[in-house]
């Protein structure tokens, strides 16, 4: 067991997919896998293990932002010994192609700092997403029709953003979508040569303001996790 992830390292699988929302990891085990079993609550931050086509599967909740999600992912690799880690999670539409409830594929993520910022000094580092992974997703969307974009995101330190000037630059250079964690996700898969990428799901729009109803969320956000799930074991 770890200080935030009480489950034994026996009751952690392989493959995790991480929802931000602890109860989306809970609707998705439930929705998704054979047999979940809850093997983690501490401070309500759920994560369920099951099975799905015979593949053993964790979703486990993360947390908001960055510094939230480097704990999950540290204490998964370092100490549950996960090989492949998919994000799945909402995000702003930051283009005026990208449409509401279409899904984005983050090859690579772009962010002001993240919690790993203090190892690389003055060197901006690139994460991206592992190619296999992203190669796979890409065709287990097309084959379902959901219309889907591959590119980078904008992690940002903030929800509550005060930068409109930032935000032009981001839309200026082609960035698909904003969201919280994956620029650090890409970083501690980098620095311990695991696999990972983020399958986001356009719940708003920074361009159009339009929003995703909460009642049709857990639809659209339906073919993300199949998606993330097709693609970890293609």
């Amino acid at each position: 067991m770890t200080v935030h992830i009480g489950a034994r390292p026996s009751e952690i699988a392989d493959v995790v997919l991480l929802p931000g929302d602890p109860l989306r990891a809970k609707w998705a085990a439930e929705t998704f896998l054979t047999d979940p079993v809850c093997v983690t609550q501490v401070r309500g931050m759920l994560g369920f293990t099951g099975m799905w086509r015979g593949h053993r599967v964790s979703i486990q909740g993360s947390g908001m932002g960055m510094p939230s999600l480097s704990i999950y992912v540290n204490e998964l690799i370092r100490d549950y010994g996960a090989q492949t880690i998919i994000r799945i999670g909402s995000c702003g539409g930051m283009q005026p192609h990208v449409g509401i409830r279409d899904v984005i594929l983050a090859m690579t993520s772009t962010s002001v700092s993240t919690p790993s910022s203090t190892v690389f000094r003055e060197l901006n580092f690139a994460p991206c997403a592992d190619f296999g992974l992203l190669a796979s997703a890409h065709k287990a969307a097309l084959s379902r029709g959901v219309r889907t974009h591959v590119g980078g995101v904008y992690s940002s330190d903030t929800f509550y953003d005060e930068r409109p000037d930032l935000t032009e630059q981001m839309q200026r250079h082609g960035i698909l979508g904003v969201e919280m964690e994956t620029a650090e996700l890409y970083i501690l898969a980098a620095r311990h040569q695991r696999r990972a990428l983020a399958v986001l799901t356009v719940s708003d729009h920074l361009i159009t303001h339009e929003a995703l109803p909460s009642g049709d969320r857990e639809r659209s956000f339906g073919a993300m996790v199949e998606i993330a799930l097709e693609a970890a074991f293609a």
